[in-house]
């Protein structure tokens, strides 16, 4: 496919892996014999197949792996090594899952599998159960026990461990393909996470642009890890998200640049989505009584931070009305009286430049600028 003007290569997700080496050990215990190539069918029906990375029989039970291959996405499961381990079940237990050695636990309400199960997402899960039932004629009495090597390090790099999902990573996947720089996982993640803090009763979330802005804003409201959002450059993501799944008080936080971004209409705020415009930001200044020549230094500056730092050298309170302006653009997408919105804007150092307090989000008159 074309991205940006270059061919990309599509990958497959963990699920279709995990599917893939789910049939394969299914084969080779229901037959004696592992296939040399193994396919799935995904749910757009498409059946791609895939070499075994290994295999491993014994008494009573089966193991194959496949190597996942993400294509061009810069995917932290790229490579990954995805097992399954079947065995037969009891008749009439059905297919059971379980988390081997890599795969993560779900440990806290509201994801889309319960506390105590081992996080292989729905789609993987019917993908898997499709998978054995092809491979062994219609049985369905066995235990598929899904593995991961090095799968707790991987985690690591994931926010599976602020969701609560420990022991290792997810097997996830909604169509059997990944799209190279879609961010799909990212904003799904985003999702669950608003999830995870209306399941624990908050009635506070903050969603943040990076790192410093999230430490900041948690010593500034006392949050807990649940109700902190990684919400990166989409903004847009995560306030459609609590539009249909609301919380009382949600805080935008960011630094500067990002912010700004916001306050000019943009809700995704990366920078490949465009720059901050420094002529808008200057005439943001001028309505501020900035005098000709801070405004005219402004609109010059390299970046927004240089922009910032020659308002606060001249004692210009650009901030608040940068997170008004930003407010109104946020609230346009909520629209929710029972919704306060804040937007709270931090400096490289975390220290905070600008503030618009929390206002029920339908209230568009209700912040001056």
């Amino acid at each position: 496919m074309e991205v940006d003007g270059k061919n990309l290569r599509r990958g497959w997700t963990t699920g279709t892996c995990a599917a893939a080496a789910s049939k394969a050990a299914c084969l080779a215990l229901v037959s004696g014999q592992f296939p040399e190539m193994v396919d799935v069918t995904l749910p757009g029906g498409q059946r791609p197949s895939f070499a075994l990375a290994m295999e491993e029989a014994g008494e009573g039970f089966a193991k194959a792996g496949i190597v996942k291959d993400a294509g061009d996405d810069p995917d932290v499961t790229h490579g990954a090594l995805i097992m399954s381990t079947v065995r037969r079940g009891p008749a009439g237990s059905g297919l059971v899952f379980k988390a081997g050695p890599g795969v993560g636990t779900v440990t806290r309400p509201g994801l889309p599998l319960p506390p105590g199960e081992p996080s292989i997402n729905p789609v993987p899960r019917k993908m898997i159960a499709e998978a054995i039932t092809d491979a062994a004629d219609g049985e369905t009495d066995f235990e598929v026990e899904i593995s991961v090597a090095d799968g707790e390090k991987i985690a690591e790099k994931t926010l599976n461990g602020r969701l609560g999902i420990l022991g290792g990573i997810s097997i996830l996947g909604t169509t059997g393909i990944v799209i190279p720089f879609s961010c799909s996982a990212w904003i799904h993640s985003i999702w669950r996470g608003i999830d995870v803090a209306r399941a624990a009763g908050l009635d506070h979330v903050c969603g943040s642009t990076g790192s410093t802005s999230e430490k900041a804003a948690q010593v500034h409201h006392g949050l807990s890890e649940i109700a902190l959002i990684d919400m990166g450059d989409f903004v847009g993501g995560m306030l459609k998200y609590l539009r249909d799944h609301p919380v009382p008080k949600v805080t935008i936080a960011g630094g500067v640049a990002k912010v700004t971004k916001l306050a000019q209409g943009m809700l995704d705020v990366h920078s490949k989505r465009g720059l901050a415009d420094l002529e808008a930001l200057a005439k943001v200044a001028a309505e501020a009584d900035a005098d000709a020549g801070l405004v005219e230094r402004i609109a010059a500056a390299n970046t927004v931070l240089q922009a910032f730092s020659l308002a606060g050298e001249s004692g210009l309170a650009l901030g608040d009305r940068i997170a008004a302006l930003a407010w109104k653009t946020a609230a346009n997408v909520l629209k929710d009286p029972a919704i306060a919105l804040e937007i709270l804007v931090f400096d490289r150092e975390g220290r905070l430049v600008g503030c618009a307090p929390f206002t029920p989000s339908d209230h568009s008159e209700s912040l001056s600028v």
